[in-house]
């Protein structure tokens, strides 16, 4: 199937609507919405067949209509939008269907806890949507139903379906595979096999009832996150990806970023999709300050991505005017970007080796490899994260494996090869560790297993301590016992003296001290081309965000790298900075990103309320004066310019082959292109 080239500015509209709310697009009006659209320059809006609660808003022989609504809303949305060239991809809901659902039971999904091996369902008492199993003929009534969407609209730009998941299942359906298979069903290892059944038949056939009738219109399964290591799925379902991540509404606003430098090394076209709403999605009344969104399209552009805002459209069928005023600030200065962002290949000289991709692993939130992604963002190192079918490993300076990952044979055989050929290793706890805590390569030291203490205190050489710390620093997760016999210790274990079990070993309100004398045993070591960490350097750093923790790791990742990084800068650790290659334009673009993210709110329940979101936001820019760069290019340049400003900015040649130059000052984003 051809790859999808997207547009930059979409609306993701949804419109999720209770059969029990009278009125259902009485307020649609043509001109209005068109004027809307184009004054927040929307350029593309995904707009609804069918919601999670079932109902259709298109005339439909399959499915629904929402009883409340008299006319063909989908058709009056579509045939608006294409009247003035703004592109309309259709909303199917795949994985909630409540009217369905109320229909057919045993359609629905069972959750089992994977605890107790027992069963639980959502009651009909709660509010809120209901999930299908997908091993039930639940997924053959949603093919019919995307078939008629398909031949109603040929002229659409594309299929999202969405809440794309598989968790193991006690429906009548999937029990009945179990029993055809010779399956377990009280086999947690079964009801898994099952689960991934189901989800294959999903991706094959609901793909099957897009491409049958075209084979070239774009489709998306949405699943909230496109974990790496699923590329086999992404390569014969997916015509192009989006990263759902909302920063107010859980995600955080480094989340994009870490998701945007996997996705970039896939052969995908692809947009960041983050949401107007103060917390999350389905969120009434709640918005966001122009500034945050400035900053988060800004954002997308930055790692290479288009951008598309999520809304969610009353049910009179009205855009809501304040949200479009602040989508249009920022789509104005999308829309001013966009010649210096498409067909861009991100610049990297290190990679982080993902747990999720070497061990399958369908979580996003692995602890070592959002960690990782942390030291490296602060820095401003310039990197990917990759799988462990990424084909060439050589192109990076420095590998890291975060913490606890299991090489198995295959990849340990690549790996070998990397350090042969003078790639470097970073490892830590764990990782490259075999299952008995044996050294996996030659790293010039002895192993001894995990320390009996449950933390213990790590002292770095005074080369890498940070700032004003030159006393051992609590490590919260135990260490693994290294003595350097050939390699270089980079720094001492200081034990406690005891654990903190019982009432006669306890001391003070946290930690037991660390005895005076060192122990022995080295909390980093470097040997030839690896560097090894003996705690789960990057799990503790996620995990507590230490600021001497960050500088000492950002050190570590200098000295492993073995060179100057090909990039440096004067940018404080908020700040955020990019370099995209733009082939084809014969020129590479610098984006410089910063805000000043707060905390406001945040707290899980308020008056027994439960609160959707983490509290986080953006309100005022302000600008980042005197900002100094250092980067090796390509290639000679032959000139610099800041743009979308188009005005030229003096930079220096340095005899090692960089360039420098400053930036007196900018706000939000600051696009600084190299020209060859």
């Amino acid at each position: 199937m051809t790859m999808h080239h997207l547009r930059f500015r979409q609306v993701h509209l949804d419109f999720h609507t209770s059969g029990q709310i009278p009125g259902i697009g009485a307020a649609f009006n043509k001109e209005e919405w068109q004027k809307t659209l184009k004054d927040a320059h929307v350029n593309s809006i995904t707009i609804f067949a069918k919601c999670h609660h079932g109902w259709h808003y298109n005339n439909t022989k399959v499915g629904n209509r929402h009883p409340n609504l008299t006319f063909d809303l989908l058709r009056a949305q579509f045939d608006a939008c294409k009247e003035i060239n703004v592109n309309a991809p259709i909303y199917i809901s795949a994985g909630l269907d409540n009217n369905m659902l109320d229909q057919h039971p045993e359609w629905n999904y069972i959750p089992i806890d994977e605890q107790t091996g027992k069963t639980y369902a959502q009651s009909n008492l709660d509010a809120g949507f209901h999930k299908a199993c997908f091993n039930s003929p639940y997924v053959d009534y949603l093919c019919e139903e995307i078939k008629e969407v398909v031949r109603d609209y040929p002229n659409c730009d594309g299929i999202f379906l969405d809440i794309i998941n598989q968790a193991p299942c006690a429906c009548p359906y999937c029990m009945e595979i179990m029993r055809k298979n010779g399956m377990d069903p009280h086999s947690a290892a079964d009801r898994q096999k099952v689960a991934e059944m189901g989800l294959e038949r999903y991706y094959r056939m609901t793909t099957a009832a897009v491409r049958d009738i075209d084979p070239n219109m774009p489709i998306f399964h949405n699943s909230g996150h496109v974990t790496p290591g699923k590329r086999e799925i992404l390569n014969k379902y997916f015509s192009h990806l989006e990263l759902e991540s909302l920063p107010t509404g859980g995600w955080g606003y480094d989340h994009f970023a870490l998701s945007a430098k996997y996705v970039h090394t896939l052969p995908f076209d692809y947009l960041g999709m983050t949401g107007k709403f103060h917390t999350s999605w389905g969120e009434f009344g709640g918005y966001k300050n122009p500034n945050a969104l400035r900053y988060e399209c800004a954002a997308m552009l930055a790692y290479g991505a288009k951008s598309s805002i999520g809304d969610q459209l009353h049910p009179c069928g009205k855009l809501d005017s304040s949200t479009y005023r602040i989508i249009g600030r920022a789509y104005q200065e999308v829309e001013e970007k966009e010649a210096w962002c498409d067909n861009v290949r991100n610049v990297a000289e290190i990679a982080i080796l993902s747990k999720a991709a070497v061990e399958r692993n369908s979580s996003w939130e692995l602890h070592g490899d959002i960690g990782a992604g942390r030291v490296l963002l602060e820095g401003h190192f310039l990197f990917d994260i990759i799988d462990t079918e990424a084909t060439d490993f050589s192109q990076y300076k420095l590998i890291i494996l975060p913490d606890d990952i299991l090489i198995p044979a295959e990849l340990k055989a690549r790996l070998d090869q990397y350090l042969a050929q003078g790639g470097h290793l970073m490892l830590s706890g764990k990782s490259g560790l075999d299952a008995d805590g044996k050294p996996l390569f030659d790293m010039g030291a002895e192993f001894g297993g995990e320390s009996p203490y449950k933390i213990d205190y790590m002292l770095p050489i005074p080369e890498l301590q940070g700032t004003d710390v030159d006393s051992p620093m609590v490590m919260y997760f135990p260490s693994q016992r290294v003595k350097a016999t050939k390699a270089k210790s980079l720094g001492d274990i200081y034990d406690p003296y005891f654990n903190r079990t019982d009432h006669d070993h306890f001391c003070s309100h946290q930690h037991t001290p660390y005895k005076p004398e060192a122990s022995g045993f080295s909390s980093a070591i470097q040997y030839g081309n690896i560097t090894y960490f003996a705690h789960p350097v990057f799990t503790i750093y996620k995990g507590w965000g230490c600021v001497p923790m960050a500088e000492y790791l950002r050190k570590m990742v200098k000295l492993a790298l073995g060179d100057t990084p090909r990039l440096t800068s004067n940018l404080p650790s908020t700040a955020r900075i990019s370099v995209m290659d733009q082939d084809a334009e014969k020129r590479t673009v610098i984006h410089l990103l910063y805000a000043n993210v707060v905390p406001r709110g945040g707290d899980k329940t308020v008056n027994g309320i439960g609160l959707w979101g983490n509290g986080i936001v953006i309100e005022e820019l302000m600008p980042l004066r005197g900002t100094k760069v250092t980067f090796r290019p390509k290639a000679p340049v032959a000139s610099i310019t800041l743009e979308p400003q188009g005005k030229d900015l003096p930079f220096q040649k340095n005899p090692d082959g960089s360039i420098s130059f400053t930036i007196d000052e900018f706000t939000c984003h600051q696009m600084v292109v190299l020209h060859f």
